[in-house]
């Protein structure tokens, strides 16, 4: 069975979708034109946007379909996905997630969450998903390994180095999903992870949720 599978041995977006969230994405999307986004790009958007009920994400989010199909594809092929905090463990709900945090301790210049990630990576190796919605001393450390990540999705919030840490995720060349304010958190990271989690290979996108 794959581990993208769900607990019934169905995949991940074979699940139930409450009538609340379908009345949810009508609303959305009668407000916010996502036509002409191809399928994983617009799934992100979308599902970040729902989770915060915040449509400037859509201007906000940096996403790009060519890295996407191949994180979406490894991430269904069982990849290791990998949080930075709990918060963003608990919202990724059909999936088992690493978090390193409970075990990492702070030392000199290296904050707990860095050694969080660097205690993730002897675990998972490379061509895991990172998800990072908290802090971006997580984000910087993870920059700073030989990961060879199939994707990181960085959106640390915050008014000090988040803006930045994501900069430098961009200028890294590496896979990733980004936002360019300081908005963020573990709900969108979660949101993002789950977007391409929920979306099968092959579907109609207007029935995506």
């Amino acid at each position: 069975m794959s581990a993208a599978a769900g607990r019934a041995g169905r995949p991940a977006w074979e699940r139930p979708v409450h009538p609340i969230e379908v009345e949810s994405y009508r609303r959305m999307r009668a407000r916010l034109d996502t036509g002409h986004l191809p399928p994983l790009s617009r799934a992100v958007v979308e599902r970040v946007v729902h989770s915060a009920a915040d449509l400037a994400y859509a201007g906000d989010l940096v996403v790009d379909e060519a890295t996407l199909g191949p994180a979406h594809a490894a991430l269904h092929a069982g990849a290791p996905v990998v949080t930075d905090v709990a918060m963003v463990a608990a919202g990724i709900t059909r999936r088992a997630t690493v978090c390193k945090l409970p075990e990492a301790r702070p030392g000199p210049g290296l904050t707990r969450s860095a050694h969080a990630v660097r205690l993730a990576f002897e675990e998972v190796g490379p061509g895991a998903l990172w998800v990072v919605g908290n802090a971006p001393t997580a984000l910087e450390e993870l920059l700073l390994l030989d990961a060879e990540p199939a994707l990181v999705i960085g959106l640390p919030v915050g008014f000090v180095g988040a803006v930045e840490s994501k900069a430098a995720l961009r200028a890294s060349g590496l896979p990733a999903v980004s936002n360019l304010s300081e908005k963020g958190g573990s709900a969108v990271a979660a949101a993002a992870l789950n977007a391409l989690l929920y979306h099968p290979l092959t579907t109609d996108p207007e029935n995506i949720l």
